[in-house]
């Protein structure tokens, strides 16, 4: 589930305006969405401090989850777990993506090739989440899985995503990453003016270790939407220092070919 802090108080306020938007649905998914990776078990004090919410605010939500199956009480530990429901309900999701069946091959073939790893991302808020991932070595133990969400603006996915986005969305995303955490948007945002220069350039973007000092990453979005949804593919590898050059020139080229082909299967070109 999601990899950040705390929310910030007014992370609502582009939303206030809008009279259809349903602040209690949206409070019980950032619930959902408290959970880290490697964490199984987490209760109402860390759900206010991760949310902002108050504590009668979180009781009455978790009650409330548990009850529809997406969070589970642990009596023992006085905690919850992550509920069933879940994971039936984004099952659907995957599933309807033909994306990744019709990719799958090449993204194996290609982390065959690389020795390392090759996934396939979407937006998720101000995160990317992986919809498909696959590896040729158990080196890179740490490879995110399906559903595991990572930095925008820090990864070669994000800055991907950010540089092939429409200006509006793109914007919109920078803006609620400025509100929710601004040291981090401050550290983060040179980086991604720089991976537009060299997108505009090469088609591409890197991630030299900014986010995981021990691994590469190599990032390439799809030149039109699928399904409405912006897809990137990117490339991991196990970080070789002084050696971050020879690596690019051999795996970027690879990664846009992968790119362009599967837009052949797809129809786009």
């Amino acid at each position: 589930m999601s990899t950040h802090g705390g929310k910030s108080a007014n992370q609502y306020e582009d939303y206030e305006k809008d009279a259809q938007f349903a602040s209690t649905l949206s409070r019980g998914i950032d619930i959902l969405q408290s959970f880290r990776v490697g964490e199984s078990v987490l209760g109402n004090r860390d759900f206010a401090e991760r949310t902002g919410l108050s504590k009668a605010t979180v009781g009455r939500l978790t009650h409330t989850l548990v009850a529809l199956g997406y969070l589970r009480h642990d009596q023992a530990l006085g905690k919850y777990r992550l509920g069933a429901s879940v994971l039936s309900m984004s099952y659907p999701l995957l599933a309807s993506m033909q994306l990744r069946q019709i990719a799958r091959p090449l993204m194996k073939n290609l982390a065959n090739q690389i020795q390392g790893a090759v996934s396939l991302g979407i937006r998720e808020r101000t995160q990317m989440v992986y919809v498909e991932t696959t590896r040729s070595t158990a080196s890179l133990v740490r490879t995110p899985d399906i559903g595991a969400t990572i930095p925008i603006m820090s990864t070669a996915t994000g800055k991907a995503w950010l540089c092939k986005a429409p200006a509006d969305e793109r914007e919109a995303v920078l803006n609620r990453v400025r509100v929710a955490d601004p040291d981090g948007f401050a550290r983060d945002y040179p980086g991604v003016l720089e991976a537009r220069k060299m997108f505009e350039r090469h088609g591409y973007c890197v991630s030299r270790g900014e986010w995981r000092r021990d691994v590469y990453g190599f990032a390439a979005p799809l030149e039109k939407p699928v399904d409405s949804t912006l897809f990137v593919f990117n490339c991991g590898l196990l970080a070789r220092p002084g050696q971050f050059a020879e690596i690019e020139k051999e795996v970027a080229p690879l990664l846009v070919s992968l790119v362009r082909g599967t837009e052949v299967l797809l129809g786009l070109r």
